[in-house]
């Protein structure tokens, strides 16, 4: 009896191998894992959700340096790359050995070049993109962590990753573990973009391999079947197959055709998904979660033409080194469509749609995301009846909306402002009498010393509906306009009637005028006995002085245009002409 339990606790004793203080998938806690027949598991020591893997779901394993120690990597058939950081040198033969004897697999032990080297060949496999130096990899990137990759230029290639709690990273297959590792160790600092400089041209082979060269032949000495095109062009397609950026797990829903964009600037094709929808245009290609939509307006133009929907972004949508953290859409009102949905179940949606384009997108993206509809203030309506007031951001032109909550400015810069940050709003006339009666500022400052924003030439017009506005919200108002416009433009219209009346003055006897003007000469006067030859003298002098005016008239015409445009019920003189 004590011989038969002494070996059952033999055979218990290996029936599994474990190790502590290990880290799965860069997680702030360490953990136990345990290796055993059925397959592994990790179990984090201050508690949590354990994390298991089947033995069938095993498809290879690599064993290398890494930030804590050493690292197990696990390529599983299913869901991608799982690490294991934090074993001991002397752990290797017991992994090692449970690998093989248990599920059939050789643990790789791989060594990464330590050269520094910033160039080197790209290497795409199952689950990863591995940059190798001299046969050695340097670093690897799982596909996973790859949000979307871009042409950044003609031999350049540009990879985002996703950032780490933020809800834009792609949704993970059953047994992964990005949301327990990565993003539990997520920090302030992240790297978010990574580009390749890929020159010359490169084939493609049937295994989908990317060769460097198109002109070597193989051992065979046979040139590889494919065709040759840009190497940046075949990197960047074969990372979109590889990292499923363009393909989207499940059917589309609906899809919006040649859609005007103006943030940013261009012509998307808009395909809907389940849980996201992709922007595919001639250039730029994006997959944006629905979890990213945190504000979705409709603001209608001030054409009576078209309308915007804007999709505010966290994070913003990049561009190379630009960020557009809004989305703006441009519609016509006019223009109809009809769609059927490629869907089962009907929550929020309706199974067809026979309605104007803007609508049909609003409610798609409305049920899709969860998102309510933000719609202009009924409390503030333009000086012509219109939702926005047409303004400028520094050389930047567009239209400020008055929201219930907020204030937002579209297209670019795309700014908004809730009212329950601003501290103050003033009201300010900038430039001459003229154009100050015609136009004024407004620059909003916030809270805090968070800044300030600062709409420039709004039409005068519009002053007393914005008062009113501010006035309902109860925001501080600041005026430092100038008291009186009337008084502006009558002093304006002075000036010009005073212009006008010494032109005519003038132009009745501009001879005589320019010579009292001019200073007298004696010594002609005093030799001036012949009435002829005063009379000559004198006309030359008139038509002297006719050129002279002309010229004067000529030079001065741009400032009595502009101050003749800008008063009302007149029209601009014609300008007299100079032989040139």
């Amino acid at each position: 009896m004590r011989q038969l339990l002494h070996s059952e606790v033999i055979v218990s004793a290996y029936e599994w191998e474990s190790f502590d203080n290990i880290y799965l998938d860069l997680s702030k806690q360490h953990g136990k894992c345990k290796l055993a027949e059925s397959g592994l598991g990790w179990k984090p020591s201050g508690g949590g959700e354990t994390f298991t893997l089947d033995s069938s779901n095993i498809g290879a394993a690599q064993w290398s340096r890494a930030a804590k120690g050493y690292e197990l990597k696990i390529l599983s058939r299913s869901s991608g790359v799982i690490q294991l950081d934090g074993f001991d040198q002397e752990d290797f033969e017991r992994v090692s050995k449970a690998f093989r004897i248990w599920y059939g697999i050789n643990l790789d032990n791989r060594e990464h070049a330590l050269r520094g080297w910033n160039w080197g060949k790209a290497e795409f496999t199952k689950a990863e993109l591995s940059f190798n130096v001299q046969n050695r990899p340097a670093f690897e990137i799982p596909y996973s962590e790859i949000s979307n990759t871009n042409l950044a230029g003609k031999n350049e290639v540009a990879v985002e990753f996703a950032l780490g709690g933020d809800g834009n990273a792609p949704a993970q297959p059953s047994g992964s573990t990005k949301s327990r590792g990565r993003k539990a160790a997520a920090g302030p600092d992240e790297l978010v973009e990574m580009r390749f400089y890929i020159p010359g041209t490169a084939v493609k082979t049937e295994k989908g391999i990317k060769e460097e060269n198109a002109d070597d032949e193989n051992a065979d000495g046979e040139q590889e079947e494919g065709e040759e095109q840009n190497a940046a062009n075949l990197f960047y397609e074969t990372l979109m197959e590889k990292a499923e950026i363009g393909d989207v797990a499940g059917d589309t829903f609906a899809t919006f055709l040649d859609v005007l964009h103006l943030t940013p600037r261009g012509r998307f094709d808009i395909d809907m998904y389940e849980s996201s929808f992709r922007l595919r245009g001639k250039t730029y290609d994006y997959k944006i979660q629905y979890t990213s939509i945190k504000k979705f307006f409709l603001l209608p133009k001030n054409d009576d033409t078209h309308t915007l929907i804007v999709l505010g972004l966290e994070p913003p949508l990049r561009q190379g080194q630009t960020r557009y953290p809004f989305l703006v859409m441009q519609l016509k009102l006019d223009e109809e469509i009809s769609l059927e949905l490629n869907m089962t179940e009907w929550d929020k949606l309706e199974p067809r749609y026979e309605e104007p384009i803007h609508q049909v997108v609003t409610k798609i993206f409305r049920g899709l995301s969860g998102k309510k509809v933000i719609m202009p203030s009924k409390d503030f309506v333009s000086h012509h009846g219109h939702s926005g007031v047409k303004c400028s951001i520094k050389a930047n032109e567009g239209l400020l909306y008055f929201l219930d909550k907020s204030l937002i400015f579209v297209p670019k810069p795309a700014t908004y402002i809730q009212l329950e940050n601003v501290a103050v709003v003033t009201m300010s006339r900038v430039g001459g009498a003229i154009s100050a009666s015609r136009t004024f500022d407004i620059t909003v400052s916030l809270k805090a010393g968070l800044g300030e924003h600062q709409f420039s030439n709004i039409n005068r017009e519009e002053q007393q509906p914005l008062e009113e506005f501010f006035k309902a919200k109860n925001i501080r108002l600041k005026n430092e306009m100038s008291d009186d416009t009337s008084a502006l433009i009558a002093a304006a219209l002075d000036n010009e009637d005073m212009g006008s009346s010494d032109d005519d003055a003038g132009g009745a006897d501009r001879g005589s005028a320019d010579e009292d003007d001019e200073s007298p000469d004696e010594d002609f006067e005093a030799e001036s006995d012949s009435d002829v030859a005063e009379e000559y003298d004198s006309a030359h002098e008139s038509s002297g002085s006719d050129s002279d005016a002309q010229m004067d008239d000529a030079s001065d015409g741009g400032d009595d245009d502009e101050d003749v445009e800008m008063s009302e019920g007149e029209r601009p003189k014609k300008k007299s002409k100079v032989g040139k």
